[in-house]
């Protein structure tokens, strides 16, 4: 399961969604000759049955879990081309990471660090804010103070290089805010349902890079996603990266399991199991 997930039911997504629609963007099983595949798709994940492209699946190592693996499609390999691609993540370089415990963040806050970042984690409650410590980050700042900018760059010891961004609203102008001259943003969302604008003077006055970032974008790329997938399943069976794992709630609890992530009431990656 994904945010994304929840954009799709309110049709607030950046593609259109036609009805009918069944959710679900990354789903693991096995091909009717046993073998165990993880694989994106857009939509249809929320079944028994699913149909992945083979540019889109990878065969999983036999010492990753399928929880792990889950973790790692969608929300991996995002996290990987944010910092890799889009942001360009330098060794020595102060990044932001936001909803530093969710699936995709805690993912993010290890790959900064194994890439020779500082890493400032953004997280809502206490213990939130303890697992971004324990997964490596610098300094973690609660995501809910009306002084944001304030507080990132002192925990930073200045204005940093690098943020990503998902929220959208205050938190959007925050992390501008705290961004040193040249500094880059990289923005993957608008959880909070704002969609947020900058002017060129801002811009200018501080040569800002704003990167905007939609995985689906690499779908087609014959090389970017079996790269990250390759780095990251290493990267787990090495022991350098550790996915986040949530609860698992049987398919018919769909709902449920939706109501928990829009509350952000969790933490790690949620999954869904039609076998239950």
């Amino acid at each position: 399961m994904n945010y994304a997930d929840i954009h799709v039911r309110n049709d607030s997504y950046l593609a259109p969604v036609a009805l009918p629609y069944i959710p679900g963007n990354e789903v693991i099983g096995r091909t009717s000759d046993g073998e165990r595949f993880v694989g994106l798709t857009r939509g249809g994940g929320y079944a028994e049955q699913a149909l992945v492209h083979r540019r889109t699946s990878w065969a999983v190592p036999d010492d990753v879990s399928d929880e792990q693996a889950l973790a790692l499609c969608l929300q991996g390999n995002s996290a990987y081309h944010l910092l890799a691609t889009a942001a360009q993540v330098k060794e020595g370089e102060t990044v932001v990471i936001p909803a530093a415990a969710g699936g995709l963040g805690s993912l993010a806050v290890q790959l900064a660090k194994n890439m020779g970042a500082r890493v400032v984690g953004l997280a809502s409650t206490t213990e939130k804010r303890q697992l971004v410590q324990e997964l490596g980050a610098d300094a973690v700042v609660d995501s809910t103070s009306s002084n944001l900018a304030a507080e990132i760059t002192e925990s930073a010891g200045g204005p940093v290089q690098v943020a990503l961004e998902m929220t959208g609203g205050s938190t959007f102008k925050a992390l501008v805010s705290a961004l040193a001259p040249r500094g880059r943003l990289v923005v993957y969302g608008y959880a909070s349902g704002q969609i947020s604008d900058i002017s060129t003077r801002v811009l200018m006055e501080r040569s800002i890079t704003v990167a905007g970032f939609w995985l689906p974008h690499l779908y087609s790329d014959r090389s970017a996603l079996s790269t990250s997938m390759s780095a990251l399943f290493a990267a787990v069976r090495a022991g350098s990266l550790r996915p986040v794992l949530g609860p698992v709630y049987p398919l018919g609890e769909a709902a449920v399991a939706h109501t928990t992530l829009i509350a952000r009431s969790h933490v790690g990656k949620l999954c869904l199991d039609p076998t239950r």
